[in-house]
């Protein structure tokens, strides 16, 4: 299934249709007879070897590019001015990894160091706020984070078409309704502090009910990003393409935090 996430359906790396992937395993040299008997006499190569995307590697990957985007997060927590030039140039690194055919390790840890840039002076503004909101959102973070990846890796959680036609659904209305409350805010037409999302509805600020819905639209994306590194490494995706996975599951866990501390700076400014 091709997952929503841009950083993965952009690639045939993750695709799960059989002749896409038969294409992409069909790039090595034909062998003569003498050739393949020399081949299968040898001992059996692990997937490393054979430079195919695995579990580990990805998981390698990832952790690095999280530590990483942990170091930028640090720059930016001493200099939250950085936020917003980080935040730019953070966008569009976005966009030139999702849309290069080939992934670019390089490329991908610069898009982690100004992100965390940008995470880091966030989270510092938000701290002046409210005092502890940044560990309280890092713990609902990996509180979500884990219980997903276990709900998962137990195959008790699965994409679905029908959820993710659903979700993708959700997402855009999600879009449409953060740009008009940013539009508003811009030109002063609401003076809250998150615009629309104070508005209370049944003594409920807004943005509690939409925080919710859209952090559950966060776990489901990371199911869609679990699948798709299932997909790559099960369809003999080339090894660099983990660098590709690391990406997404990187965008999708930073916009989950945004989200979960957002959600808490709405419920403690009541």
């Amino acid at each position: 299934m091709a997952g929503s996430n841009p950083a993965f359906s952009s690639s045939p790396a993750f695709s799960s249709n059989p002749q896409t992937a038969a294409q992409l395993r069909s790039t090595a040299p034909q062998m003569s007879a003498e050739q393949l008997d020399e081949l299968y006499g040898r001992p059996a190569a692990s997937p490393v070897e054979t430079d195919r995307m695995t579990y580990e590697d990805t998981i390698v990957k990832t952790v690095v590019s999280f530590a990483v985007l942990l170091a930028g997060a640090a720059v930016g927590w001493i200099v939250p001015v950085l936020a917003l030039p980080a935040a730019l140039i953070g966008f569009v690194l976005a966009l030139v990894n999702i849309f290069k055919k080939k992934p670019s390790p390089a490329l991908v840890l610069s898009y982690a160091v100004f992100e965390g840039i940008f995470v880091g002076g966030i989270s510092y503004t938000f701290s002046q706020m409210y005092d502890g909101i940044v560990t309280q959102a890092l713990l609902g973070t990996l509180g979500v984070v884990g219980v997903t990846l276990a709900l998962f890796a137990s195959g008790k959680v699965r994409a679905s078409k029908r959820a993710t036609k659903i979700f993708l659904v959700a997402m855009i209305g999600y879009a449409a309704f953060s740009l008009v409350n940013m539009g508003l805010m811009l030109f002063g037409v609401t003076d809250t502090q998150f615009g629309l999302r104070d508005v209370t509805f049944m003594g409920i600020p807004l943005g509690a009910i939409i925080g919710v819905v859209v952090v559950l639209l966060a776990a489901y994306s990371l199911v869609l990003d679990f699948d798709n590194v299932k997909t790559g490494v099960e369809r003999g995706a080339p090894r660099i393409y983990g660098w590709t996975a690391a990406f997404g599951i990187m965008v999708t866990v930073v916009w989950l935090y945004l989200e979960i501390l957002r959600l808490i700076a709405i419920f403690r400014s009541e």
